[in-house]
């Protein structure tokens, strides 16, 4: 692995932590009476935003993936409409698996699909500015030996991190259903 890839691999994921802290600090700073807990779906709004736009900010600065051929215009919008769908189309997958775990269907839409879009933003999103809107290439990095840089071995553990976290957090739920928090 070349130092220097390990070097803007690392700088990346700071600026993602840096993303989420700017989306705790900020909102009180535009919003009154802002909180997490009591405005938890424009909190869930800005943080996505947030995590996109440092997506797509290490997508055009550190480029971890450059191409080596030349795109026109309509290749460029192509894979811009399909990437688009590729995210909307997970939020509608974590959205139903969510349901699936045991979301309310009705009660709690709004939450659960800002969260499932917030679980988009980290894994998918993330996937998109780093591969694009290609199949081949994402079955290829999450098979088992496919990995081949140290951007599809972080793709792997970002991912997986995102996801088993979001499980574990919602793990304990139901030991407080009945308390009157």
């Amino acid at each position: 692995m070349d130092e220097t890839e390990i070097r803007r691999l690392a700088v990346g994921h700071v600026l993602s932590v840096l993303a989420v802290l700017f989306s705790l600090c900020v909102p009180p700073l535009l919003f009154d009476h802002f909180s997490v807990l009591g405005t938890h779906l424009t909190w869930l709004c800005f943080c996505s935003v947030c995590v996109i736009a440092v997506n797509l900010l290490l997508l055009l600065t550190l480029k971890p993936n450059p191409s080596t051929k030349r795109s026109s215009l309509s290749n460029k919008v192509n894979k811009l409409y399909r990437s688009c769908l590729y995210f909307l189309a997970s939020c509608l997958l974590f959205h139903g698996i969510i349901v699936l775990y045991g979301a309310p269907l009705v009660e709690s839409v709004g939450e659960t699909f800002f969260f499932a879009v917030l679980l988009s933003s980290f894994t998918t999103s993330r996937c998109l500015c780093i591969l694009g809107p290609n199949f081949h290439a994402w079955v290829r990095v999450f098979s088992k030996d496919g990995a081949m840089s140290v951007w599809d071995h972080s793709l792997q553990i970002t991912t997986i991190c995102s996801v088993v976290g979001a499980w574990l957090g919602a793990f304990p739920i139901p030991l407080d259903w009945d308390r009157p928090w």
